[in-house]
């Protein structure tokens, strides 16, 4: 059994990313979602250990001290990171694994792990990103403002990443997404 692929998806808050990844969970049994841990509060109808470990800031440090995470940062208040132990489990069974994860916790994966596959996903446009923040009603208009000029900073940074889909569509951006891992995986299986 050949080891599975560690992909790195982002994006900015608001493009859509959980919409494509529960596509992509449903139309391809091989792929997983690495859960990470947050020390931000749960939002209506998220269950810990479904969308996230939910933990203190005291028990999010004691895992920076005990080496526990793949990677991690403080995003608008909060910390996020993903736990090592289960991502190297899934990889070992030979699942592809992928992480929802910001531009800072992408830098430290692509340096970490350079054989990881990178793929950002960005909005149509940015009126329309901002559109699907304030749709949201879950943050104040200064977390908003926060996130869409986080936001900003983040798709400048869309050409450190191997792959680039636009979400015009979220249906046609998770068939991106699943040919871009196809195509990965027969180079592979060539090369081996």
């Amino acid at each position: 059994m050949s080891k599975g692929l560690l992909v790195v998806f982002a994006g900015a808050s608001g493009v859509g990313k959980g919409t494509i990844m529960k596509k992509l969970l449903s139309s391809n049994p091989n792929i997983r979602l690495s859960i990470s841990a947050t020390t931000r509060a749960p939002r209506e109808g998220e269950l810990d250990g479904r969308e996230y470990y939910f933990v203190t800031r005291e028990r999010f440090n004691e895992l920076i001290a005990d080496d526990g995470f793949l990677e991690y940062a403080e995003y608008v208040g909060n910390c996020y990171g993903t736990p090592k132990a289960p991502v190297f489990s899934m990889l070992d069974e030979g699942l592809d694994v992928f992480l929802e994860i910001e531009l800072k916790g992408f830098l430290q994966i692509k340096r970490a792990y350079p054989e990881c596959v990178s793929i950002f996903i960005v909005p149509p446009s940015f009126e329309e990103l901002e559109a699907r923040l304030k749709g949201r009603g879950t943050e104040s208009d200064d977390v908003i403002a926060e996130r869409l000029k986080t936001a900003e900073q983040e798709i400048n940074s869309k050409s450190l990443f191997d792959y680039v889909v636009i979400n015009d569509d979220a249906d046609r951006a998770a068939n991106e997404v699943l040919s871009i891992i196809s195509d990965i995986k027969k180079v592979k299986e060539k090369l081996t």
